[in-house]
């Protein structure tokens, strides 16, 4: 591997201090900072025994208070031998990272926006927010490409379905990532959103011809890596045209890339010329652990060209099974030094030794104050006023008034944590505007059922707000009602009584099931600064801008109206 050239550019100094720390390091060292665990506790017993024992190269930890989480890095890295990688979850904002970080919002609002500075925004607000607690990696941007509207998982976490789109915000965001100091992860290769489920559940398959692929993927990730992305995070994603291609004896088999040294060397390494760290996806999930059994897995994905292993089931099984599977030969003594040069190396180029020496891993206090500043809020308001995309109005239902529907049926679907956040927003902005509007609850269908009288009497309008937000381990992001044969204000029987309104504020394809509805929103976010960007325009306040990256249709005519 070449340190001096792309993306890791070190010195000699650089260089000798990768060489001088890995000349030294014993076996157990160099087992351990092939690991990136996942944190459950901020109390320090538990880091030095449960975590930091095993000489581990990096620490996840999900968002937490920003006080809290900038003190936890702080220790970590005074206690460690060799400095430790913090990596985040940085994809939409500050607050994947601290839970009082800004909310920007998802890249989907981004390229809704249809300005590439937005995607600058979105990687200067998260990392500079992010590296103020000393975290020093983000696991993003996400540069998997839309294709299939039924995809749970990548949706509105992607800049959307066009290829071109998708390279020219994850470049600004890779620039605005260097900026700040932080190295990115781009994933998950070598490619999401083709297969329509999830690979926290099964390993997904990337469908795609070799020449489909590299016209699409294949140039996304060529462009990456010119963009000097210092890391590539590989997904528990099959793709099978490569693998044929590369290994006709592996025909009809299911490899997920993490797995995959036909994916990993041939392809990333070889083909692309990838030069920096690989990084696994989260090893817990059923597309790694359902391939092959742990004990022979855990040692095999560093041996197949991982250089960085995220998550575990175990820790110390996760460990002892490395070890194992090198004392056995299953990982060899060249990839296990391969590994680690490239982990050093990294370090290295984000200067990590020299801001150990220096006492400055982790900023002082003070700079906690970046979070949610004025500059980052103007920002994602400024966002919010751009993304919001009006898709259709045939109904020709707004702006809307208090003088002709001011009694207001709202309903916010989707079972998240967000979605009382969402349902009391939009309440109280709504009533603001002097709207009176009655918040539909679950527990109403148990009340009895309005026939058409009753209900027209109560209600002129129905505003609703789908909150299906794409999270792991879900199959789907489709609607789910409460109703029993067609009884029930939930759904949608009411279209051709009172006007009806429907704003998706996650998933953009919702008109697949509600076809019936004929204003039709997507914000792409359900950020307060989106909630009240959302109503203005609603009430004709403000235009709608935001022009949609993906087909809300779903590729069906049917649903145009």
């Amino acid at each position: 591997m070449d340190l001096k050239g792309a993306p890791f550019y070190l010195k000699e100094d650089d260089i000798d201090w990768v060489e001088e720390t890995l000349s030294s390091m014993t076996i157990d060292e160099k087992i351990g900072q092939l690991f990136c665990p996942i944190g459950y506790s901020t109390d320090r017993d538990y880091l030095d025994n449960e975590l930091l024992a095993n000489h581990i190269g990096g620490l996840f930890f999900r968002d937490g208070v920003g006080s809290e989480m900038r003190d936890t890095f702080d220790y970590v890295q005074s206690v460690s031998k060799i400095p430790l990688l913090i990596p985040s979850n940085l994809e939409a904002g500050g607050d994947g990272a601290a839970t009082d970080g800004t909310a920007y919002g998802k890249q989907m609002s981004v390229a809704a926006a249809n300005d590439p500075e937005y995607a600058y925004r979105l990687g200067k607000i998260a990392c500079s927010e992010a590296a103020a607690l000393g975290i020093n990696w983000a696991f993003a941007p996400v540069v998997d490409i839309d294709m299939n509207s039924h995809n749970p998982i990548t949706n509105v976490r992607t800049y959307g379905s066009d290829k071109d789109v998708v390279i020219k915000n994850a470049i600004e965001y890779l620039r605005a990532a260097k900026e700040c100091g932080v190295a990115t992860s781009v994933k998950h290769f070598p490619g999401d959103g083709v297969d329509e489920r999830d690979q926290h559940l099964l390993t997904s398959v990337n469908s795609l011809s070799m020449e489909e692929w590299d016209e699409s993927y294949g140039k996304v990730y060529k462009a990456m890596i010119e963009a000097d992305t210092l890391t590539v995070m590989a997904g528990h994603i099959a793709l099978s045209a490569y693998e044929n291609y590369y290994s006709p004896e592996s025909k009809g088999s299911i490899i997920p890339a993490t797995l995959s040294q036909v994916l990993l060397k041939k392809l990333l390494r070889e083909k692309l010329g990838f030069n920096g760290l690989i990084i696994s996806d989260a090893t817990p999930m059923v597309g790694f652990t359902a391939a092959e059994k742990r004990c022979i897995a855990v040692p095999k994905a560093i041996e197949c060209g991982c250089d960085m292993f995220l998550f575990n089931k175990d820790l110390n099984e996760d460990v002892r099974y490395m070890k194992e599977g090198y004392e056995k030969g299953l990982l060899s003594e060249k990839r296990l030094n391969y590994a680690n040069r490239r982990i050093l190396a990294l370090k290295a180029a984000l200067k990590l030794h020299k801001k150990q020496k220096a006492g400055v891993l982790v900023p002082p206090p003070e700079s906690l104050s970046i979070l949610r500043c004025d500059e980052h809020v103007q920002w994602s308001k400024e966002l919010a006023d751009k993304c919001i995309t009006l898709v259709r109005d045939s109904a020709q239902n707004l702006p809307l008034s208090v003088d002709r529907t001011k009694r207001v049926l709202l309903e916010v679907l989707g079972d998240y944590p967000s979605s009382e956040r969402v349902s009391s927003k939009m309440k109280l902005l709504l009533e603001e505007k002097g709207f009176q509007v009655e918040l539909y609850e679950k527990e109403d269908f148990q009340k009895g059922v309005d026939n058409v009288s009753s209900f027209i009497e109560k209600y002129d309008l129905v505003i609703y707000v789908g909150n299906i937000e794409n999270a792991s381990n879900q199959t789907t992001t489709r609607l789910d009602w409460y109703t029993f044969w067609g009884q029930g204000n939930n759904v949608p029987w009411f279209v051709k009584e009172v006007p009806v309104v429907f704003v998706s504020v996650a998933n953009p394809y919702h008109l697949l099931d509600v076809p019936m509805i004929d204003t039709y929103i997507n914000c792409y976010s359900n950020t307060d600064y989106i909630l009240e960007a959302l109503v203005e325009k609603l009430i004709g306040k403000s235009e709608f801008k935001g022009i949609s990256p993906v087909d809300p249709y779903g590729g069906r005519d049917d649903l145009k109206g």
